[in-house]
C-alpha cells in the first residue's frame, strides 16, 4: 500500500512509535524556528538545559513581534539577548525590518520533506512549500533544539482534493475560510490536512502558503502540499533550487478522511466577528461601514498579494475612501523591495495607504487599533475578541481582494462589483534576495557573551503536585477559551514575555481583572474550562503564568493540542470530563480535592475529583503517556530533562 505525503515525511523522520492515528509518537526535527515573543523564553529554557550548541540541521530565530517600543527597553532587552543567545549557540538571527518570521522562512529557509518546528501556531506556513511544518510551545522547540524528538500524537491524514480554478477576485484565502465555514474552529483538531488534486498546480507556493497558515484556525496538527513544478519555480526564484525535491502522494496512497473542495463555484468570503469560523459570503455583509483596513500579517502579505491590491489601485484610479483608516504591512524586506522595484510603494502612497513596518503588528495588537466600537476589515488569521487592540472593535478577516475593494468603497465591498478585468500575478524569474540583515552564527561561540537585561526574570518549571491536590477553583470558563484570554497580547503585555512574575500579572486580565490577585493570595487551586481549551496561539505564558501563580490542574471538556502540551511541559496536570455534562457540577469558589496516588499512564486512567463543596466524586480522564506522566510528577519538562541529561532518569 502506498503511502501519503505526510506518512513519508514522519516515517523518514521517526524516533518512537508507529504511524497509527492516535498513537503516540516521535519523529526527529530538522529545522527550528522561533520568533521574539516566544522564542526569548525558548532560548532561556535551551540556555538552561546546559548545552553548548543547538543539534538541528539549522535553527533560526526572527524578531518579529514585539518590534513596537512604547516607553521601555523590555524589547531591546529581548532583542540583545537573542542576538547574542544565536551568536554563541549555533543559530540564524534575523533581524527586526527583516520581515515576519514565516514568510521569510518561506523564501530563504524551508526545504521540501523536511521538519520544521516553530514557537508559533503559524508554523504550518511552511507547508505550503512541502515541509511539515509543525508549531509548540517555546519549551518543545528548546527540546529539539537540545537534539530531542517532538512527541505528538500521530495524527488522521485528510486528503483535500481541489478541483478546477478559481474565477477572477477569488483567492486562495477563500479557499481556507471555506474550510472553517464546513468544519469550525474544531474539526481539524488531531488531524493533518494534505492537499491535492488538479486544482493545486494552479496555486502558487505563497497562495498555497496563505491556506496551510490559517490551517492553524482550524484547529490542525499542521497542513502540507505536495512539492512540484509550482515549487520549484518558486525555489528557483530565491535562488534555492538545488534545495528542490519532488514529494507526491503515492498513486494508491490512503488517507483518513476526504474533502472536495471545486475551486470554481467558490466565492469570495468574509470571517465575522468573533471567530475565524463565523464565516459568510462577502455578498452576505455588503455595504456595512468600516473604519479600517489592514493588509499584512503572515496570511497575506508576500508579492503576490500586495502586488494584486497594488493592481486594483493602479487599474481604477482610486485612493481609500476619505472615512477610512488603510495600512500595508509588507511580510518581508525582499516583498517591500519587490514593491519599490516595480513602483507599487509609490502606487500604495498615492492611493493613501500607511506603510508600516515590516513585521506582525496590528495582527498581535501592536499598533493600528481600531476605533472603539469601529469596524476593521484585516488580512489576517485571527478576530478575536479584543486581539486587535480594542476590545470592542469588530474585526473581519477577508481576502486582500476583498480588502483592497472595502478600503476604496468605504463598506463591506466583494471585489468583483468593482468593474475591472482579472489580475493575474505571476512569480517573478527572480525576487530581489538580500540577507544582510540575517547574520550567521559567531564563528568562535566562546567569544560571546549572552546579554541579559534587567527586565529578563527566568521561571522554567515549579514544585511537583504530591499525592492529594486541593484548592479553589479560581476561575470558571465556557468553549474555545484562546490563549488571548488567558495571556493577552498588545504593546502592554508583550514586552512582558521574558519576565514571568511581571506578565503572570496579567493571567486572565481580559476575563477577571482579579484572577491573579485571587490566585496568589488563595496559594493557587484550579481552573475549570469547556470544549477546545487553550486554542489560538502557541504562546506558553498561557501555562506559564498559571504555573507561576499556582495552578494545579486544568479540569475541561477538550483542550487544543499546543496549549494541552504546554500545560505538562510546566507541571499543571489537564484533566478532561470523563462525562462532559459534569462540567455543570463544579462552579467558581468549589473547594476541590483530588487524589494522586494513583496517579499513572494510560487512557483508560480514572482520576477522581472530590467537589467538598458540593459533596460529589467527578470522574475525570489525563490519557497522558509515560513519559508525560513523568513529566509532571517531576514538575515539568526543563526539571525532567536536565535529570534525564545528568543520567538520573532511565
Amino acid at each position: 500500500m502506498g503511502l501519503n505525503i505526510v506518512q513519508k515525511i514522519i516515517k523518514t523522520h521517526l524516533v518512537e512509535g508507529d504511524m497509527t492515528p492516535g498513537k503516540p509518537i516521535a519523529i526527529r526535527i530538522d529545522q527550528t524556528l522561533t520568533q521574539d515573543a516566544t522564542g526569548t523564553m525558548a532560548y532561556l529554557h535551551f540556555e538552561a538545559m546546559g548545552l553548548p550548541k543547538v543539534q538541528t540541521e539549522l535553527s533560526v530565530s526572527y524578531v518579529d513581534h514585539n518590534t513596537l517600543q512604547a516607553g521601555g527597553p523590555e524589547n531591546a532587552n529581548d532583542h540583545l539577548f537573542l542576538q547574542t543567545a544565536a551568536a554563541k549557540f549555533g543559530v540564524f538571527f534575523s533581524k527586526a525590518g527583516n520581515g515576519i518570521c514565516h514568510q521569510v522562512h518561506l523564501e530563504r529557509f524551508a526545504v521540501p520533506g523536511k521538519t520544521l518546528l516553530g514557537s508559533d501556531s503559524h508554523t504550518p506556513t511552511a507547508g505550503g512549500i512541502g515541509s511539515l511544518a509543525i508549531g509548540a510551545g517555546g519549551m518543545d522547540v528548546a527540546l529539539a533544539m537540545a537534539g530531542e524528538p517532538f512527541y505528538l500524537t500521530m495524527p488522521k491524514v485528510v486528503r483535500v482534493n481541489l478541483y478546477g480554478k478559481l474565477r477572477p477576485f477569488v483567492s486562495a484565502k477563500d479557499i481556507i475560510l471555506e474550510l472553517l465555514r464546513r468544519l469550525s474552529v474544531k474539526g481539524g483538531v488531531g488531524k493533518i490536512f494534505e492537499y491535492g488534486g488538479e486544482g493545486v498546480k494552479y496555486l502558487s507556493v505563497p497562495e498555497r502558503a496563505t491556506i496551510t497558515n490559517m490551517g492553524a484556525e482550524l484547529g490542525a496538527t499542521t497542513s502540507i502540499f505536495p512539492s512540484d513544478e509550482q515549487t520549484y519555480l518558486f525555489m528557483k526564484a530565491q535562488g534555492r533550487e538545488s534545495q528542490w525535491r519532488p514529494l507526491q502522494a503515492d498513486p494508491d496512497a490512503t488517507y483518513d478522511e476526504v474533502i472536495d473542495i471545486d475551486l470554481s463555484e467558490l466565492e469570495p468570503l468574509i470571517a465575522c466577528p468573533h471567530m475565524p469560523d463565523n464565516v459568510k459570503k462577502v455578498k452576505e455583509v455588503e455595504g456595512l461601514r468600516v473604519h479600517q483596513v489592514a493588509i499584512g500579517s503572515c496570511t497575506n502579505s508576500s508579492y503576490r498579494d500586495l502586488k494584486t491590491v497594488g493592481e486594483m489601485f493602479k487599474r481604477t484610479g482610486k485612493m481609500v475612501h476619505p472615512l477610512v483608516s488603510a495600512a500595508i504591512s509588507p511580510g518581508s524586506k525582499q516583498v517591500l523591495r519587490m514593491m519599490d522595484k516595480e513602483g507599487y510603494y509609490d502606487v500604495f502612497l498615492r492611493a493613501g495607504f500607511r506603510i508600516l513596518e515590516n513585521a506582525c503588528g496590528p495582527c498581535i495588537g501592536m499598533g493600528f487599533a481600531p476605533p472603539s466600537g469601529g469596524v476593521s476589515v484585516r488580512t489576517f488569521n485571527r478576530n478575536f475578541y479584543g486581539r486587535s487592540g480594542t476590545k470592542d472593535a469588530e474585526v473581519y478577516l477577508a481576502s486582500p481582494e476583498t480588502a483592497a475593494a472595502t478600503a476604496m468603497k468605504g463598506v463591506i465591498t466583494d471585489p468583483r462589483d468593482l468593474g475591472i478585468e482579472e489580475i493575474k500575478v505571476f512569480l517573478p524569474e527572480k525576487f530581489e534576495i538580500d540577507d544582510s540583515m540575517i547574520y550567521a552564527p559567531a564563528a568562535d561561540p566562546d567569544e560571546v557573551e549572552i546579554y541579559k537585561g534587567p527586565t529578563i526574570n527566568y521561571v522554567g518549571y515549579k514544585e511537583p503536585l504530591g499525592d492529594k491536590v486541593e484548592g479553589e477553583v479560581l476561575l470558571k470558563v465556557g468553549d474555545n477559551i484562546t490563549t488571548d484570554h488567558i495571556i493577552p497580547g498588545g504593546a502592554k503585555i508583550l514586552p512582558l514575555r521574558s519576565n514571568i512574575p511581571a506578565i503572570s500579572e496579567y493571567v486572565y486580565s481580559v476575563v477577571d481583572e482579579t484572577f491573579a490577585q485571587r490566585a496568589k493570595e488563595k496559594g493557587g487551586g484550579f481552573i475549570v474550562g469547556g470544549e477546545n481549551y487553550g486554542q489560538g496561539s502557541s504562546r506558553e505564558h498561557a501555562a506559564i503564568g498559571p504555573m507561576y501563580l499556582g495552578v494545579k490542574a486544568v479540569i475541561a471538556k477538550s483542550f487544543a493540542r499546543i496549549h494541552h502540551a504546554n500545560l505538562i511541559n510546566f507541571g499543571i496536570l489537564p484533566l478532561v470530563f470523563v462525562n462532559p455534562e459534569d462540567y455543570d457540577k463544579i462552579d467558581q469558589g468549589d473547594l476541590l480535592e483530588i487524589d494522586l496516588s494513583n496517579f499513572a499512564p494510560g487512557e483508560d486512567n480514572i482520576i477522581t475529583v472530590i467537589n467538598r463543596t458540593k459533596g460529589i466524586s467527578i470522574p475525570t480522564k489525563h490519557g497522558l503517556n509515560e513519559r508525560q506522566v513523568k513529566i509532571i510528577k517531576a514538575g515539568g519538562v526543563l526539571k525532567y530533562v536536565k535529570d534525564k541529561f545528568e543520567g538520573k532518569l532511565q
